[in-house]
């Protein structure tokens, strides 16, 4: 008899992974098949092969990226950050073990060195084998892999990087203490004078503590913040949220045209991405009047 794990049932039509959102929410995914299953000291990797998504990375059985969609949100929180930061040389990456922000990085001719941080090695080296359409166009020259606890390692760094790039999973598990406030003070002291850092801060629809809590926690340390968001249509609710936190004045506009190979980003949606639903202005309103 066929084993599967716990995050996959079969029946009529197939193969499904079932993944758990929410008390009320589950969000079901037809497979083609499982590529790659195993279990890490620190939870469970899959890639597996989706009739609608493409390839697929599901950690703990949470989908967290696709071959049909992950470009929208490596290229987003990449390029964003490096198109405002005037001098982007040294850029470290905390997470991001599908590889898809690391290439993007690769795409800056002055970027001298990448340091990417990621907890679980496992991560790495499943989607560099099963997934190259996502972890694909790496200079591993530039790139420099630390397989260790992101929190951790930004303790012991002061004023070293230019740019910091938080790509996490969602805050269970592993990337829990990637969302606390201990976590971001040791951000802001590993940045330069002028450095920028960026993490994605989870869906204003459905996880708005966390966006707004996230938001708080930068907006208390940085003394200039910015939220942006994007469509992500793995990502429950569609669209996503971005949290950008800098220690200088965040530039109005471009320093210079994006002339780097995307399918996402592009001029004008480097410009319109901080233009907020009000909605979410609210939200952000109301948290920056806690503050005062």
């Amino acid at each position: 008899m066929e084993r599967l794990s716990k995050y996959l049932h079969r029946n009529e039509a197939g193969l499904w992974l079932t993944e758990n959102e929410r008390n009320h929410l589950r969000i079901s995914y037809h497979l083609k098949s499982v590529i790659f299953e195993k279990i890490s000291r620190f939870q469970h990797v899959m890639i597996a092969d989706s009739y609608d998504f493409g390839k697929m990375l599901v950690l703990d059985g949470v989908v967290q990226t696709t071959s049909l969609d992950g470009y929208i949100y490596n290229e987003i929180i990449a390029h964003v950050p490096l198109s405002l930061h005037p001098h982007p040389r040294n850029v470290l990456v905390i997470g991001g073990g599908d590889c898809g922000v690391a290439g993007e990085l690769c795409k800056y001719r002055e970027v001298e060195q990448i340091t990417m941080v990621e907890i679980d090695e496992l991560v790495v080296h499943a989607c560099k084998t099963y997934l190259p359409e996502i972890s694909g166009g790496m200079d591993e020259k530039r790139v420099k892999f630390i397989y260790a606890d992101g929190v951790e390692y930004v303790k012991e760094v002061h004023n070293r990087f230019d740019v910091i790039i938080i790509d996490s999973s969602d805050p269970v598990g592993p990337a829990k203490q990637l969302f606390e406030p201990g976590f971001y003070r040791n951000v802001h002291s590993a940045l330069k004078d002028d450095g920028i850092m960026v993490c994605q801060s989870q869906s204003p629809i459905f996880h708005k503590d966390i966006m707004r809590q996230t938001y708080f926690n930068i907006r208390s340390l940085f003394p200039h913040v910015r939220l942006y968001t994007s469509v992500v249509p793995t990502y429950p609710g569609g669209i996503w949220s971005f949290t950008l936190g800098s220690k200088k004045p965040i530039a109005s506009g471009l320093k210079h045209p994006f002339d780097k190979p995307a399918q996402y980003v592009n001029d004008e949606i480097l410009r319109s991405c901080f233009h907020l639903p009000q909605f979410i202005k609210n939200e952000l309103k109301a948290t920056s009047d806690a503050l005062t």
